[in-house]
């Protein structure tokens, strides 16, 4: 039973990685919204829908410093904007490529903020990951005319605030179950977000729709097969699996919005990649 479960766990983190790459793919396909709107979406449609189960079952209310949980829903608002304007101004690739370096900041902010040790494979694989993105930058203007550079750079900003909320989150949600950390984490997004909503009489209902489908599909069904498969799962297995978002991303965006990503790009992600991933073992073995 429990070998039964682990192999259910482990689907349901592929199935959420999978999904997961379609977040390009769904952000592209509502170009009449703003960046803004489409982060209440993103954010609201997830509160709106866990809020009357959070009421109806008492649980509106957690354990422990309800503050730092929600400063960090902040940042995660904030992360969230970068992340959306990242698909917006630049590739699909691109994007997720470079958000990806994600755990390298992690580690900069565990060892810095919170004096975590650090060790030299560390330090190593931080150095290949700059690298990496050094190299995926090499064939872009350097300029903020270059929509590339401008979609580039939010996903950079995108990945340190991840890291930031992550480092900030882990720490307060022992006592939150699956439904509390979901809506906790969207709250700040789906209150801050509300102004960019005032332009919507202008927009296509499709798009409206499919919006509506993207906070469901990613606030509440992705995230809601990782917390499932992270319950049943090391967390070193879950964190490497969810490293197919990447190669679904690609690959759905090379079929559906026929992009090709140059070759710095695939030399500079492959370092991104080999070197978040190690950071991301050595970070959970370490914690």
């Amino acid at each position: 039973l429990s070998l039964n479960m682990e192999k259910k766990a482990i689907y349901a983190v592929v199935l959420a990685a999978l999904i997961a790459g379609s977040n390009g793919i769904l952000i592209k396909a509502m170009p009449s919204l703003t960046t803004g709107a489409i982060g209440w979406f993103r954010a609201g449609v997830p509160v709106l829908f866990l809020l009357p189960v959070l009421l109806r079952t008492n649980q509106l209310r957690v354990k422990g410093n309800t503050k730092m949980l929600l400063f960090a829903s902040v940042i995660n608002a904030v992360r969230t904007y970068f992340f959306l304007m990242a698909f917006v101004y630049t590739s699909v690739g691109n994007a997720i490529v470079l958000f990806y370096v994600y755990p390298l900041f992690i580690t900069i902010i565990e060892t810095t903020v919170y004096k975590a040790p650090i060790s030299k494979k560390q330090i190593l694989y931080m150095l290949l990951a700059f690298a990496g993105i050094a190299f995926t930058y090499a064939d872009k203007e350097f300029s903020f005319e270059s929509r590339d550079f401008i979609g580039m750079l939010a996903a950079i900003l995108a990945a340190v605030g991840y890291a930031f909320f992550v480092s900030i989150f882990k720490r307060q949600t022992q006592d939150c179950n699956r439904n509390q950390l979901l809506f906790y984490q969207n709250l700040a997004g789906a209150v801050l977000f509300i102004p960019f909503l005032f332009g919507l009489k202008d927009v296509e209902l499709t798009h409206m729709g499919i919006g509506i489908f993207y906070g469901l599909l990613i606030g509440i069904v992705q995230f809601g097969l990782f917390f499932f498969g992270l319950k049943h799962l090391n967390a070193t297995t879950a964190a490497s699996l969810m490293y197919l978002e990447v190669l679904s991303a690609v690959i759905l965006s090379f079929f559906i919005l026929k992009e090709q990503l140059s070759w710095n790009t695939y030399i500079g992600g492959a370092l991104i990649l080999i070197s978040s991933f190690f950071i991301s073992r050595l970070n959970r073995k370490t914690s």
